[in-house]
């Protein structure tokens, strides 16, 4: 048994319990759970594609409705701004509604709001559908962890090994099924490819999701918390986003004080807060939770810093770096799947501090780089060690913080965890980013970057002091 923090009690036995993790990790998976990851997963890989399509036909757009480039970039702010202004709300609105009720409802909104998209025939409606499609996308991210987390139980390293694969096709796919559509009609058919997607996910998953299990206790919607963290979120996002421009300084301390607001807010509040805090009290969640910030991080530095050395430092045409960065992409593709099995094999902490120790290993050749010039076998060389070394963090850090919560706890827990995720990558690159400034005044070429790839190698060390302190197996994470 268990008792109430989650804590395996001391009469349990070791034996038992290292039976358990055991069959767990050799047993097959189940077809219903299979099911439900085929299911969900529609979700995120439209609106992954749909992201990637938007972002590579931006001037196409543009020209077509005849407006600024200005205010065609809105078409992707106002999406992500919208998106994590209702990411909080996840865990109480599946509390209320359910998770299977809430999934239909935001995948119904997602293609409903895609039609509005191409049919609006002015800058401003085309951004107002955006926001809208943004708000249902919001939720669809965490929602999909969550359901596969209630299936999965001890198998959950093995099924996002298998679940992340269509996430990570969507973005490759996305350019080409791009230029295909703007080569054939216009642009609103960008959207439009949503409908029929968006109708066969709706529909299997209406009769393929399990029903929702309701709580006899509904927490009442804590307004004023939300209050706090939804602007405070969307105030950061924008702060940072402008930060690496030159302002938006002020933007990003109302965001500061915001998030300060809600976390007085919600230790007062406790369970009845928008997200109860008190998730971050057990050590193994909160340490899990510091990891996906700092890959996250990781991630987004990599892919700002990488590609400016190699242009503005290194002299390289865009088209090169393309090339050059392409297998990036390809070795996070064959590193994902083996995930489950390697995880279930080698454990957790294992894992993951292997992980951490490819990217530190791959910040190398770009930080010899700066001294002696560049080295193309050196630039694949820190590219694949990276990417394969990134793709072994993010599913048995986000698997260990999973399982070690309760069951009850997993909608909060999912909410917090894309929370603190996404604030990451941005946070990351404006550290960057303002590094490259300082640099830039005490250097020149590639030598401007030294200060930047340690810095990157600053967080990627902090990230493996975390790792360190991850549990040696999944299953001993409660």
């Amino acid at each position: 048994m268990a008792d109430e923090g989650g804590t395996p009690a001391p009469e349990e036995s070791t034996a038992n319990v290292a039976a358990s993790i055991a069959d767990g990790r050799k047993a097959k998976l189940d077809p219903a759970i299979l099911r439900v990851v085929a299911v969900v997963l529609l979700g995120p890989f439209m609106s992954q594609m749909d992201a990637t399509v938007v972002n590579v036909s931006l001037s196409a757009i543009r020209d077509d409705l005849h407006s600024s480039t200005e205010s065609a970039q809105w078409i992707v702010s106002a999406y992500l701004l919208a998106l994590a202004l209702m990411l909080p709300l996840n865990g109480w609105l599946v509390d209320r509604v359910g998770a299977k009720r809430l999934y239909l409802g935001c995948f119904t909104l997602f293609t409903v709001t895609s039609m509005g998209c191409g049919a609006a025939r002015s800058m401003p409606l085309l951004i107002a559908a955006r926001v809208l499609q943004g708000m249902a996308g919001g939720l669809l991210a965490p929602l999909t962890q969550l359901m596969m987390a209630r299936v999965a139980g001890k198998q959950m390293a093995r099924v996002l090994g298998y679940a992340v694969v269509p996430v990570l096709v969507a973005p490759i796919l996305g350019p080409v099924i791009a230029g295909a559509i703007l080569e054939h009609a216009s642009w609103p058919w960008l959207f439009y490819i949503n409908l029929p997607i968006g109708v066969l996910a709706v529909a299997l998953a209406a009769g393929l999701l399990p029903r929702d299990d309701y709580s006899q206790e509904r927490r009442p919607f804590d307004l004023t918390g939300f209050l706090f963290l939804s602007p405070g979120l969307v105030a950061l996002l924008y702060g940072f986003e402008q930060a690496t421009r030159g302002h938006g300084y002020g933007a990003l301390a109302l965001g500061v004080m915001l998030l300060a607001g809600f976390v007085i807010h919600a230790r007062r509040m406790r369970s009845n807060a928008l997200i109860d805090l008190r998730l971050f009290e057990n050590g193994l969640f909160a340490n899990a939770a510091v990891t996906q910030f700092l890959s996250n991080g990781m991630l987004y530095g990599n892919q700002f810093l990488v590609p400016l050395y190699l242009v503005t430092g290194a002299g390289l045409s865009p088209e090169r770096v393309g090339f050059l960065l392409a297998p990036a992409g390809l070795a996070m593709a064959f590193v994902y799947p083996m995930m489950g099995a390697i995880t279930d094999r080698f454990g957790c902490r294992a894992v993951v501090v292997s992980g951490v120790l490819l990217t530190v290993l791959g910040t190398l050749p770009f930080v010899w780089m700066t001294q002696r010039g560049l080295s193309t076998a050196g630039v694949e060389l820190g590219v694949l060690l990276r990417s394969a070394g990134q793709g072994a963090i993010g599913i048995p850090t986000v698997s260990a913080a999973y399982a070690s919560v309760p069951k009850e706890k997993l909608s909060s827990a999912t909410t917090a965890v894309n929370i603190v995720q996404r604030l990451g990558g941005p946070m990351a690159t404006i550290a960057l980013a303002l590094a490259v400034t300082v640099a830039a005044t005490r250097g020149v070429g590639g030598r401007v970057f030294l200060l930047p790839f340690l810095s990157l190698m600053s967080i990627q060390l902090l990230a493996m002091g975390c790792a360190v302190r991850l549990p040696s197996r999944i299953g001993d994470a409660r």
